[in-house]
């Protein structure tokens, strides 16, 4: 657990050096870069931030990472992910319409956790119960829409379909160590992104 707790770390403060890389490569001009929070990760208290940048005149391209290490109690949701994605707006660049595509990996930790959800195959309830720890990646397609506030504010809403393919070992119990199935492979069609970002446009 510890292991994986100092993993978490490492992988977050790599994530902050990679978006701040982008900025600092990006050309900082008018309507041309967006830094951005999802509001609904924040709200379940999951630290996030996405850099957007202009690569052509309807095109853009973004990439948006979360990191959790939260566990309290039996209760984990510890993951880390990076989501990058190309955009064409239909319009103008960050306002109106636009559709993405996307991948999407990362690690994860959790169990304990109450979701009465069986989703196409993925039966959620079982992580009340015991702990899942595994990696994941996958891709998906999106659909969104921007509402400009005001000059250089933002509130974009998204939401992605795709599919992910993921590998976990399963604990019996949310704190305990006993494995009782290894390197399980696992398939998920679904939503793969779902945002409600507040955004700041240079």
């Amino acid at each position: 657990m510890h292991t994986h707790t100092s993993r978490l770390k490492a992988l977050s403060r790599l994530l902050l050096l990679a978006i701040l890389a982008v900025i600092a490569v990006s050309p900082v001009h008018a309507q041309k870069v967006a830094l951005k929070t999802n509001l609904l990760y924040d709200a379940t208290l999951n630290p996030n931030i996405g850099i957007e940048s202009a690569i052509a005149k309807k095109w853009t391209a973004e990439l948006t990472g979360s990191v959790n290490g939260w566990a309290i109690s039996d209760h984990r949701w510890k993951h880390w992910m990076i989501q990058p994605e190309v955009r064409y707006w239909f319009c103008d660049r960050f306002s109106g319409h636009f559709v993405g595509a996307h991948l999407l990996g990362g690690q994860y930790n959790v169990g304990g956790l109450d979701i009465p959800v069986n989703f196409l195959g993925t039966d959620f309830r079982k992580l009340k119960d015991t702990r899942f720890q595994g990696w994941f990646g996958g891709v998906g397609i999106a659909y969104g829409y921007a509402w400009a506030l005001s000059k250089h504010w933002n509130i974009e809403a998204e939401i992605g379909l795709g599919w992910t393919y993921t590998r976990y070992d399963q604990f019996r119990c949310t704190g305990c160590g006993k494995k009782i199935t290894t390197d399980h492979p696992h398939n998920y069609v679904g939503p793969t992104k779902l945002a409600v970002n507040l955004v700041y446009v240079f």
